[in-house]
């Protein structure tokens, strides 16, 4: 264990498939809602970071796009994102779905040759095994591959076994002083937020392509003193007219859904009153737009 008298901070990578629960387990080893969370696969586009403050580290957590075979422009965003998110970084954590056929995954080992440090197999949704025998072949055929410090069967839904998680994820970080201030919980603006909590409803509340075809930009976001209230004023953008019908609804009932599951939300999250004012708009195919994916968010301009 680490003398507290020496602190220990570093970044830690969260990589795995879609759905197979990362962003689940960020939000429950930080401690806030931070990843939005859906039962679809490909719900995390960006690099999301997340920071854990104990007395005695700082974690800096790195979640990423599930890994899977990338389709046009923002497909290869998000398999670079995955790329970099593995480089530079103290420990890598691969997410395994104890639920899936594959064990281990071998593009995943492939991927993980990136990283020079130590990797640990966190094997999630143990909750999901009704016989808890079906755990020890999983576990022998990860740790087989040579690759991995540590495999840990763990349930990031209920949280089991994510204490012991977390405890072996500050044993592995380097002895080195805060890089972010210690009440600071990511190094994201608010707004990236906002727009993840909003793009989460839209996951949640509408089907088939409407969820992947959504991005949002925040246009406003002014905290007013009388009354004391959060002003947000938000665009979601969709690539059809009638993408943008089903979206808004029949008297715009479906735009006012997604507003009020927002709302509620984003009162939890800054702990004021919220008051969210949303429109739609049409940006046709602005998944392949180089413009579009930079003016949104996912492109890099360095």
């Amino acid at each position: 264990m680490h003398d507290r008298a020496r602190p220990s901070a570093g970044f830690v990578s969260l990589v795995g498939r879609p759905n197979s629960g990362k962003s689940t387990l960020l939000n429950r080893l930080v401690g806030e809602k931070l990843a939005i969370v859906s039962p679809r696969p490909q719900t995390t586009r960006n690099r999301i970071t997340g920071i854990r403050n104990l007395p005695e580290a700082q974690i800096v957590f790195v979640d990423t796009p599930g890994l899977h075979a990338p389709a046009g422009k923002l497909g290869a965003f998000m398999r670079q994102t995955i790329e970099r998110a593995l480089e530079d970084v103290d420990l890598v954590c691969v997410i395994a779905d104890v639920t899936e056929r594959r064990h281990p995954d071998p593009e995943i080992l492939e991927m993980l040759v990136r990283h020079r440090g130590p990797a640990y197999c966190v094997l999630n949704k143990t909750d999901r095994l009704r016989a808890k025998a079906r755990l020890l072949p999983l576990i022998d055929a990860w740790q087989g591959t040579g690759r991995f410090r540590e495999i840990v069967p763990i349930s990031a839904l209920h949280g089991t076994n994510c204490d012991r998680l977390l405890r072996l994820i500050v044993d592995a970080l380097p002895e080195h002083p805060a890089f972010f201030p210690p009440d600071a919980t990511s190094d994201q603006p608010e707004t990236f937020y906002v727009a993840e909590m909003i793009r989460e409803k839209v996951f949640m509340l509408t089907h088939e392509e409407i969820p992947y075809a959504v991005a949002v930009r925040v246009e406003e976001l002014t905290e007013r003193k009388a009354p004391e209230a959060l002003y947000i004023r938000a665009t979601i953008f969709v690539e059809r007219d009638s993408q943008k019908g089903i979206l808004i609804g029949h008297a715009a009932s479906m735009l006012k859904r997604i507003g009020t599951a927002a709302r509620r939300d984003l009162e939890a999250f800054f702990g004021i009153k919220v008051y969210l004012a949303l429109t739609v708009q049409v940006r046709a195919e602005w998944r392949k737009d180089d413009r579009a994916l930079r003016e949104f968010g996912f492109l890099r301009t360095s």
